[in-house]
């Protein structure tokens, strides 16, 4: 293959998820220049190796190489684990967030508003999870991809992947429970 249709694959296939990967590498991060760095440095990579890549997921590709940098990364600075604590009671199933959606908020325009304070709790609550929970909540419920997506990016199993989301979603609404939204508090 020559370069130019090189590069003008790369664009057509690659460039278009570049938001997708920005937005993952952004909540795996917590900091949008630390974001941008990972977003370039997997985009090099795939560049690099695109003669490798044979068309069937584009976006689950991207994605891949992403996590990847982000974990090479965080590998290289910090050289530790990150340790998860098990909470009995969290995990137990003893407890329910009752009928009431917590991310329910209406039209009206103090529903806006309320709206607006949700988001920031919520993106708060997002940044309190640990990362192999955080990066499945992110690509199902903000980037909507498929179990089966998810588990191509994460390099795990799709049960793994169903039990790490109904895990951080857990986590998730045991944070915005405790900061007034769901089991019938609304903001």
């Amino acid at each position: 293959m020559t370069p130019d249709k090189k590069n003008e694959r790369f664009e057509r296939l690659a460039l278009p998820h570049l938001d997708a990967a920005y937005s993952l590498a952004r909540w795996l991060t917590g900091d949008d220049f630390a974001a941008q760095d990972v977003v370039q440095t997997a985009y090099v990579r795939a560049f690099r190796f695109f003669d490798q890549f044979r068309d069937d997921n584009p976006r689950a590709w991207i994605l891949t190489i992403v996590r990847r940098t982000f974990y090479s990364s965080l590998r290289e600075q910090y050289q530790q684990q990150e340790h998860i604590d098990f909470d009995e009671a969290l995990h137990s199933g003893a407890e329910q967030l009752g009928g009431a959606s917590a991310f329910a908020v209406g039209n009206q325009p103090e529903g806006i508003a309320a709206g607006r304070d949700m988001q920031r709790i919520i993106n708060a609550g997002l940044d309190t999870l640990p990362y192999i929970f955080r990066e499945v909540v992110v690509l199902k419920d903000l980037e909507d991809l498929s179990y089966k997506e998810i588990a191509e990016v994460v390099e795990v199993p799709i049960g793994t992947v169903m039990s790490r989301l109904a895990r951080g979603r857990k986590l998730l609404g045991a944070f915005l429970q405790k900061n007034g939204i769901g089991a019938g508090n609304e903001l």
